[in-house]
């Protein structure tokens, strides 16, 4: 097998070699999917496991038992029971992913499966060795704004 060298230019006359763009293809690849690994996006949705920027949502775009995910702070709001609203940190306290759905009462971490609980944040499956914190949040008529 011979050795690689990445380092090389690209000749402007010729352009990039075939190895070149495979593998900056397949750099690229693997960039995309540690990517998707490692977070999500997307809207907030009914089932409330979708995610959105910023930091407020609209208390109807709370599902009972589900929640959203607010990316910009980084804290997930859900509603355990009706008319109840909670906010935790949305980083799992296993290796730091970022938490990406609520549903049936469960917040889940999509990086090794961390299950929390919608109504306290405490652990209920999977490798983390501890709850979500509390996040700090306001309630004004029909928004929520996450500090």
């Amino acid at each position: 097998m011979t050795e690689l060298d990445l380092s090389a230019a690209v000749d402007p006359a010729t352009g990039p070699t075939r190895r070149q763009v495979l593998v900056t293809g397949g750099v690229v690849a693997a960039a995309v999917a540690v990517t998707a690994a490692c977070g999500s996006s997307g809207s907030s949705s009914a089932s409330g496991s979708g995610s959105v920027g910023g930091n407020t949502v609209s208390t109807g775009d709370i599902p009972v038992g589900g929640g959203v995910v607010l990316e910009a702070k980084q804290v997930v709001v859900t509603q355990p029971t009706a008319g109840t609203f909670k906010a935790f940190t949305a980083v799992c306290t296993h290796e730091g992913c970022i938490v990406s759905s609520v549903a049936d009462g469960t917040i889940t971490c999509p990086c090794h499966m961390g299950q929390f609980s919608a109504a306290d944040g405490s652990v209920t499956g999977g490798p983390p060795p501890g709850p979500l914190a509390e996040a700090t949040f306001t309630v004004s008529g029909s928004t929520i704004t996450v500090s």
